[in-house]
């Protein structure tokens, strides 16, 4: 018989705790129940409610727990009797910087970069409002239900919902910054109604990053650099000035230039920096030669001296 009802919870994990944790307790009038700031105590027996508890102390007698006392009559215990319940004790304190994160990466469709397998984690926070419903939908028979069980639960839904939101709200991964506080926004509301159902109230739901592979990173600091310089062919020219310098920085040590990154990296561009550079117009060129054999043929024509010829000729090499 158990004259004293209580839980403390040490570990600051558990959510529902129940006494005992198999059976049921057999417990006398005149016992005490004590329940904290932050819990909420209900009893139960055949697999329904019997009556809750708020925070406070409370002595078990017929005068103050009336669906009890009802509960107890009908089944034909006396007042010196002990009856039999089970009583769980639901923590409802604020459970916050919860870690959520991706473990598959997501496919997401982006404008410009086509396919790409994105990542992303974050923080929540959660409070039990409605007991009763988060006992039926999560803890069923559980003894003991704690915040770890729950975390992996609530992973899943998360990655589930974030899956359709980015693929729906984020266009290309390069508006991320512009987007990233609709995107909180818009998951929250999301998330909030699915984590109602369940009984949970979700406090705050914060996205603190989405990340993409190594070398999609990779080229996307390329095509920053690209926009920043305002043309590839400036670009080209400042990725050669700094593999120079590391080049010329490394040749103390001994080793030729072209043996490290930066000399390697400058034997590859040397050749694409000439091609784009030595890249004429079509257009112009067409229009050069033209011109070249209309002065040609006013020369044979004699209305223009050999001198003009050579002047207008050599004008139009020079725009070449």
């Amino acid at each position: 018989m158990m004259n004293v009802i209580e839980f403390l919870d040490d570990t600051g994990q558990n959510i529902v705790s129940r006494l005992p944790k198999s059976g049921q307790l057999e417990i006398i009038w005149g016992s005490q129940l004590t329940v904290r700031e932050t819990q909420e105590a209900i009893f139960y027996r055949d697999g329904q409610s019997i009556d809750t508890f708020g925070p406070g102390r409370y002595i078990l007698e017929t005068q103050n727990i009336p669906k009890i006392t009802k509960w107890v009559t009908k089944f034909g215990y006396g007042e010196e009797s002990p009856f039999r319940a089970e009583v769980l004790f639901v923590s409802k304190q604020l459970f916050s910087n919860i870690k959520w994160g991706t473990r598959e990466p997501i496919l997401y469709r982006d404008k410009d970069l086509d396919i790409v397998r994105l990542k992303s984690f974050g923080t929540l926070s959660i409070q039990v409002n409605n007991p009763l419903k988060f006992i039926s939908k999560l803890v069923g028979t559980h003894s003991n239900y704690t915040l770890t069980e729950l975390q992996d639960y609530l992973k899943s839904i998360v990655v589930s919902k974030l899956n359709g939101l980015i693929g729906k709200e984020l266009d290309s991964i390069y508006d991320l910054a512009l987007k990233i506080d609709d995107l909180n926004l818009k998951a929250r509301n999301s998330l909030s109604e699915t984590f109602d159902d369940l009984g949970l109230y979700l406090h705050d739901f914060l996205i603190n990053a989405i990340t993409v592979p190594g070398e999609v990173q990779k080229m996307m600091d390329s095509r920053t650099g690209i926009n920043a310089f305002g043309s590839l062919d400036e670009y080209f020219k400042f990725k050669m000035a700094n593999a120079i310098g590391d080049s010329a920085n490394n040749s103390g040590g001994g080793n030729d230039a072209f043996s490290t990154g930066a000399g390697l990296a400058l034997g590859m561009m040397i050749p694409q920096y000439m091609n784009q550079s030595m890249k004429i117009d079509t257009n112009v060129q067409d229009d050069i030669v033209d011109k070249m054999k209309k002065i040609n043929e006013l020369k044979e024509l004699g209305l223009i001296s050999e001198k003009e010829f050579d002047q207008k000729k050599s004008m139009l090499l020079n725009e070449l």
